[in-house]
């Protein structure tokens, strides 16, 4: 005689049954929209951890060595053209130039792209200006690229200062008689140790300071007073066909437009064609951009100890 089965027994028998079967057919079909509706959105699906979130990123640590010698032709380039305001080891320099190996627009930053709009536009509300009518060229701006990659690669902390007491770097290494004669020969048309430049040894806070005004140039120009405003701001001056001229702070140039922020704080744009209308362009900053090209190691730590002696 077979034993009977009770009620409940049945029904949980029933029900496991069924749930097989709904595992088996997979999750049901949405109801459809009613009509002149859009069907609702389906959540979307989770992918596992690692994968289907975007490109990956690497941290500076992990990201491939660079070529060693861009990495050393982006470190002379940096140390003429970004040290003063960046600080000899990216961290911040006297000038209030950000730290680079905390900026997130350089952790984003692969082969220069990101860096070379910022050198070549500047950013006018940080205070950083850019390099018309001398821009760097773009090799040039992708060997400091590769130098600051490089520092931040090896930086620990991403940007946290070295553990041990701070390093004085003795900089006045130059020879002072040599200093004199370069400083003659391509600064004295613009710079005088009796003016701008009267006293600066005993202005400057330090060795490494004083190298990096006169780099950046920090300088007044020649005759003023040392206490003086620096005017380092590049200007233009566009001639219309009917003879208005209109100057102004230049904010940009290309070959199709040029852009001048007036004194009152509003902005002109003037449309380009070939030489069309005539623009002029004064940057008093011209002549430490062309030194900065051939500026060599002895010849700034030459200068540096000529200057040193102005006190």
């Amino acid at each position: 005689m077979k034993p009977r089965t009770s009620l409940a027994a049945a029904s949980a028998l029933m029900l496991v049954s069924l749930a097989v079967q709904i595992a088996a057919q997979g999750p049901p079909a949405p109801a459809p929209a009613p009509a002149g509706q859009a069907p609702p959105a389906q959540a979307p699906a989770q992918a596992p951890p690692g994968r289907g979130r975007g490109p990956a990123t690497f941290p500076a640590q992990q990201r491939p060595p660079g070529d060693p010698a861009m990495i050393a032709r982006g470190q002379q380039i940096y140390a003429a053209t970004c040290r003063a305001c960046h600080g000899p080891d990216l961290r911040g320099g006297d000038m209030g130039g950000p730290n680079l190996l905390r900026s997130q627009l350089v952790l984003n930053d692969q082969n220069g792209e990101l860096i070379q709009p910022v050198v070549l536009n500047g950013r006018q509300n940080p205070g950083m200006p850019a390099m018309p009518p001398l821009p760097l060229p773009v090799d040039d701006i992708k060997a400091v690229a590769a130098y600051i990659h490089s520092v931040a690669a090896t930086s620990r902390g991403q940007g946290a200062p070295p553990a041990g007491p701070e390093v004085e770097l003795n900089i006045v290494v130059g020879d002072p008689a040599a200093g004199k004669a370069y400083f003659a020969a391509n600064c004295a048309s613009c710079h005088s140790t009796t003016g701008d430049l009267a006293g600066i040894a005993s202005r400057a806070s330090s060795p490494v300071d004083l190298q990096n005004t006169w780099v950046a140039g920090g300088g007044r120009g020649r005759g003023a007073a040392p206490g003086g405003p620096s005017r380092r701001e590049t200007t233009a001056t566009v001639t219309l066909a009917s003879g208005e001229k209109v100057t102004g702070r230049l904010i940009r140039i290309d070959e199709f437009l040029v852009l001048i922020g007036l004194p009152d704080g509003t902005t002109r744009s003037f449309r380009r064609v070939g030489d069309v209308p005539k623009v002029e362009i004064s940057d008093p900053m011209e002549g430490h951009k062309k030194l900065w090209q051939t500026l060599t190691d002895k010849d700034m730590h030459d200068v540096t100890a000529y200057l040193v002696t102005l006190k």
